[in-house]
């Protein structure tokens, strides 16, 4: 378990206004990368973790390779690192918790924690995602970073002010379950992300997906982390793809 400093030093990195970059990694040499470049926090995505090494996102890397990879990365670098945890590999309260206790021991200072059905439709429904929320808060300890996530935003195509109210309750209570953080990939609209940075008493975390608005325009709306999720990945393959073929040629 690292020290409380070191979780101190991740949380204070959430300002609304100022949001903390997350260029995300998927092993130690990406890890390497980006602490060069600057960066103030590491965080893993689930995504390029699977891309990388040969699984399919959604759980499809084992959990034991999944932490073990983790702890390789904490141990290589000096800086805070969370981890996409996705949805704690079970919807068991009390087995989740206990997989993201396992996380935490391998130095992590906090997790990506989703609320979306992995194999099925939808999102959990809200008392059951708030106790998983709550079990893994008592599992952890106080300092632990749990970024609670909804993914709202990612089954549907109608972005209206009925689903922002949606979002808006599920970060209330995510909040009050102990939740240190709060995700919503695919929110792009700077109005629709300032009502949620306003009415949701968490540091808000989006996504810098092609096409989102440019990182002044989410700062003006209080948003206070920004991540890149599978995007750096895809990128790079997509440099490698071009580079092996002008060399193939």
């Amino acid at each position: 378990m690292v020290g409380a400093s070191r979780f101190e030093q991740f949380a204070a990195l959430h300002v609304p206004g100022n949001p903390v970059i997350l260029y995300n990694i998927w092993d130690v040499g990406s890890a390497n990368a980006v602490v060069a470049a600057g960066a103030k926090a590491l965080a893993t995505g689930s995504h390029p973790v699977a891309d990388a090494h040969g699984w399919p996102d959604g759980e499809g890397v084992p959990l034991d390779f999944a932490l073990a990879n983790a702890e390789r990365i904490v141990g290589a670098v000096d800086l805070p690192v969370t981890v996409d945890f996705e949805s704690a590999y079970s919807t068991d309260p009390e087995q989740g918790a206990a997989n993201v206790a396992r996380l935490a021991a391998t130095g992590a200072v906090g997790c990506n924690f989703e609320d979306q059905v992995l194999g099925g439709e939808g999102v959990h429904p809200l008392d059951l995602q708030c106790r998983r929320i709550a079990a893994i808060r008592d599992a952890v300890g106080p300092n632990f970073f749990i970024n609670a996530r909804t993914d709202l935003f990612l089954k549907t195509d109608n972005y209206d002010d009925a689903l922002v109210g949606q979002v808006v309750e599920r970060g209330k209570a995510f909040a009050d379950a102990g939740a240190s953080g709060f995700f919503v990939p695919r929110l792009g609209d700077p109005r629709q992300a300032e009502r949620v940075a306003h009415e949701v008493p968490l540091p808000l975390n989006l996504i810098a997906f092609p096409g989102a608005p440019a990182k002044a325009e989410w700062a003006s709306a209080g948003v206070a982390r920004i991540s890149h999720g599978p995007f750096p990945h895809k990128a790079l393959m997509k440099q490698l793809e071009d580079a092996a073929r002008a060399a193939i040629a």
